[in-house]
């Protein structure tokens, strides 16, 4: 969850002009959530359930865990669906044709960070 920012503080003015000026600060601020492309991307190679990602991302509360699934929900970027007949009952997630958009967009970036050693150290 995001903090209130102070609106005399100078991060409150630098967010200001960003939202005012630059076009792809919305985007970059919807989608560089932490944990929210690294659970798009695991349910896109098939860690599909809450519990499954718990196991990967161990250091992440299940507040927070539930949260960004419910984001990338109302996005419409991961659907959830009940698996019939179970007991108790199974929920899973698959990702949707937008969603798998955003991945290819994220892997690009990804393999440009590659071919220009952006990730190296």
């Amino acid at each position: 969850m995001a903090s209130e920012v102070k609106t005399q503080s100078s991060n409150y003015e630098n967010l200001r002009l960003l939202a005012a000026h630059c076009n792809v600060n919305s985007i970059l601020k919807q989608i560089g959530l932490r944990w929210k492309m690294q659970l798009l991307y695991c349910i896109s190679q098939g860690v599909y359930q809450f519990s499954k990602l718990k196991k990967i991302f161990p250091t992440i509360s299940d507040q927070v865990l539930g949260k960004r699934i419910a984001e990338l929900q109302e996005e419409g970027l991961i659907e959830k669906y009940e698996i019939a007949g179970t007991v108790p009952q199974q929920i899973r997630y698959s990702v949707t044709q937008k969603g798998h958009e955003l991945i290819e967009i994220i892997l690009a970036l990804q393999h440009w960070g590659e071919r220009w050693s952006i990730n190296q150290k």
